[in-house]
């Protein structure tokens, strides 16, 4: 059974790889906007954040300069960058690349995201998460990196990133929310992702369209998706197959592995259990045909012999009615001869053996009691 189960689950990762496979056809087609969507944005609410102008970045670039005071001939470099107005999908971009000009630390994390991950383990930039590193910096390089880590599959390293952003934090904040939205549905967190997406969606008019039509793909999936369904243990499959192939084969990996065993365990006893209820009722409907057949349930008639009727409910083995009467029986003349019924004491004690052989033993016992019965009345003549 649970090669079974294990099969019906690669079949829907199998569905789940497809889903991907659509999600890069929509990116390269750009289809419309569905006419549900456009009657949503009718009636939205405002949204909770704004993406800023290729000016107010400008003067963030400034202001980190005055800051810095690079050489002159650094900050004309810098400058030269801002000279014009850039467009919203290109001020991460082109923020960066003014980071990495001036800051040294920067530039090797810049160029670290330039190449292949591979299976080497991630440098750590402790001064990302230092106070003393300008918010500009350290914000917008921590959404750079996750960015790169998420594109190299290496979700837990990249939501550690960019899970504590926030959208006014960096200069592209659709970029994070999307981000933030792919960490959260590869890692299965329902809730999170859900709520990531509501509120990247909410400036879908401006949102670059790939990004648009992802959300709603991740959006659909995720609302769809039940804990401990064949899915849900197919997605955990893949994503241990990921980590191995990443060269990940630690503890967390066989958590995940103990979780998936458990998950399939859980449903092997949900089907055994619902194939009982299922048995105990074809019993219970085949036992109520029976009666109906049958007429009265608790006798029926022998086929040919109207006149003998049987029990449906015989008893088990024979035994003695529970009821006790007085033990009176009518008085009858048979002579007056004295001793008469008695029996010699060791053919009585013969007796009461062979009745003890032949009859239950609670026989014996209304037998003797009776035989009381009669002697007490004997004596009381």
């Amino acid at each position: 059974m649970r090669r079974i189960l294990l099969a019906r689950a690669e079949s829907c990762r199998q569905f789940a790889l497809a889903a991907v496979s659509l999600a890069a056809l929509v990116y390269l087609s750009g289809s419309p906007v569905s006419a549900q969507v456009a009657l949503d944005d009718e009636f939205a609410k405002e949204p909770s954040w704004k993406s800023p102008t290729s000016a107010d970045v400008r003067a963030q670039v400034l202001a980190w300069l005055d800051e810095r005071k690079p050489e002159d001939s650094i900050r004309k470099q810098a400058e030269a960058l801002w000279s014009s107005d850039v467009p919203a999908p290109q001020l991460l971009e082109q923020s960066i690349k003014t980071i990495a000009l001036v800051d040294g630390p920067s530039k090797e994390l810049v160029d670290l995201c330039a190449k292949a991950h591979g299976t080497a383990k991630t440098p750590e930039f402790t001064w990302l998460t230092d106070e003393k590193t300008p918010a500009f910096v350290r914000n917008n390089l921590r959404l750079w990196l996750g960015k790169w880590l998420a594109q190299e599959r290496l979700y837990d390293e990249a939501l550690a990133q960019v899970k504590d952003l926030q959208p006014a934090d960096v200069v592209d904040p659709a970029t994070l929310l999307f981000y933030q939205s792919v960490c959260y549905h590869w890692m299965l967190h329902k809730a999170e992702g859900l709520a990531s997406i509501a509120k990247l969606l909410e400036q879908r008019k401006t949102i670059p369209r790939r990004y648009e039509q992802v959300a709603n793909l991740m959006q659909s999936d995720l609302v769809d998706l039940e804990d401990d369904s064949l899915d849900h243990i197919s997605r955990r499959m893949n994503d241990v197959t990921r980590r191995l192939d990443l060269g990940h084969a630690g503890k967390q990996v066989r958590t995940v592995e103990d979780g998936i065993v458990a998950s399939l365990d859980k449903l092997l006893k949900e089907m055994q259990d619902r194939a009982n209820q299922m048995s105990q009722m074809q019993m219970r409907q085949q036992r109520q045909r029976q009666q109906d057949q049958d007429g009265d349930p608790r006798q029926r008639r022998i086929a040919g012999d109207p006149d003998n009727i049987r029990s449906l409910n015989p008893a088990d083995i024979s035994r003695a009615a529970r009821a006790h009467g007085a033990g009176e029986v009518q008085s009858k003349n048979i002579g007056e001869k004295s001793g008469w019924g008695d029996l010699p004491p060791k053919e009585r004690e013969e007796a009461m053996q062979q009745i003890g052989k032949e009859f239950p033993s609670h026989y014996r016992d209304i037998i003797e009691q009776y035989f009381r019965k009669l002697a007490s009345e004997e004596e009381e003549k």
